[in-house]
């Protein structure tokens, strides 16, 4: 099945005149067929739809009664009488569905699994807790939506945890954007990732802080997969224990018999000629961070993802003007921070390496 399904104007009409059972049907019936199963077992919980929104660019849907978990969210994009263009962002701006361009009169039914949590945004409440409940947005240059549907999950949904720093996280202010908000927007309903992660981050305050790693590890479970990039705030942490640290949260994410995967560092858009200084490849006075990672996933036979490497050859094969775009230079001088086009980018990375690690099925892919 295609990743998204075009439904005819006399279709989305038929659906709009349906019982509520009826429209979770015809909304599912776009969704891949394992996560259209685990949503039909929720539909008599259907409760909401168009009348929690409001706006028209964006146009904004809140659902402030539910309670932190996992939801199973299906759309109906497109208008009757205008072409439309619309991307679906989920809470702190979690891109979930990106760009979708329709004709006047064609819809496209698209579905996806959220995770909704307190503090809403970042782990550690960086910019405080957020608003309760669920909220979606639904933006773009012509935004427009038909059906809306929201459902809890029932049975499994395979759980994407991000345990990261302030280039991961679900940051809550513009241009500021990790590149785990716009991992979402590669997975069909059915896997749900939790962005666990938070600006200031180390592998320090990742296990000394309740409200991080120790207020995640509950929520583990077998056959979820766990991704840790923590380098660029440990630069006081020595290697050994920089090592150690990793190690810890290795044993317990497979003590609760997730998958853990390291994930080194992104860059820094620091050159030294042609080429990143060791600031710019998270090299400190203590410890090379990205070779230690490597380390402790050769020794502890863990799946790595080198994304300091693959950052390494674009950013320098783009040249220090060339990657100015990734990085929010050219709005405030930051060289570390990515703007929303560079998480888009890096978002990319990850899950191509991901993919390739064969540790999320194929049909949880868009």
């Amino acid at each position: 099945m295609t990743a998204h399904h075009r439904l005819t104007t006399r279709a989305v009409r038929a659906t709009a005149i349906a019982a509520g059972g009826a429209l979770t049907a015809a909304l599912l019936a776009a969704a891949p067929a394992a996560g259209a199963a685990e949503s039909a077992r929720a539909s008599t919980a259907f409760r909401y739809g168009l009348e929690h929104c409001t706006g028209t660019a964006p146009i904004t849907c809140t659902f402030p009664d539910l309670t932190p978990g996992h939801y199973n969210v299906a759309v109906v994009l497109g208008a009757d009488d205008a072409a439309a263009s619309t991307n679906v962002y989920a809470e702190s701006r979690r891109l979930m569905i990106d760009e979708t361009r329709t004709a006047a009169g064609e819809h496209i039914a698209r579905a996806f699994t959220v995770n909704v949590r307190d503090p809403e945004g970042q782990q550690n409440a960086f910019n405080g807790r957020g608003n309760p409940g669920l909220t979606l947005a639904f933006a773009g240059t012509a935004p427009r939506v038909a059906h809306l549907l929201v459902t809890p999950t029932i049975g499994f949904a395979q759980r994407l945890v991000l345990f990261g720093d302030s280039t991961v996280t679900d940051q809550d202010n513009p241009p500021y954007t990790g590149w785990g908000q716009r991992l979402p927007a590669y997975f069909r309903p059915g896997l749900s990732v939790i962005n666990h992660s938070g600006s200031g981050e180390s592998t320090i305050s990742m296990l000394e802080n309740p409200e991080m790693f120790d207020a995640a590890e509950p929520q583990l479970r077998r056959g979820d997969v766990a991704l840790i990039q923590l380098a660029h705030n440990d630069k006081t942490t020595t290697a050994e224990q920089y090592r150690a640290n990793l190690a810890e949260l290795v044993d317990r994410i497979r003590a609760r018999g997730a998958t853990p995967v390291l994930v080194t560092p992104i860059v820094r858009l620091r050159f030294s000629g042609a080429v990143l200084n060791s600031t710019g490849l998270i090299v400190t006075d203590l410890a090379d961070l990205p070779a230690e990672m490597r380390r402790v996933a050769e020794e502890l036979d863990v799946p790595l993802i080198d994304l300091t490497a693959r950052s390494k050859e674009l950013v320098e094969g783009l040249g220090p003007v060339g990657a100015e775009p990734i990085y929010l230079f050219r709005v405030n001088g930051d060289r570390t921070h990515t703007s929303e086009y560079g998480a888009s980018v890096y978002a990319g990375i990850v899950a191509e390496e991901l993919r390739g690690l064969g540790l999320i099925a194929d049909w949880r892919w868009r």
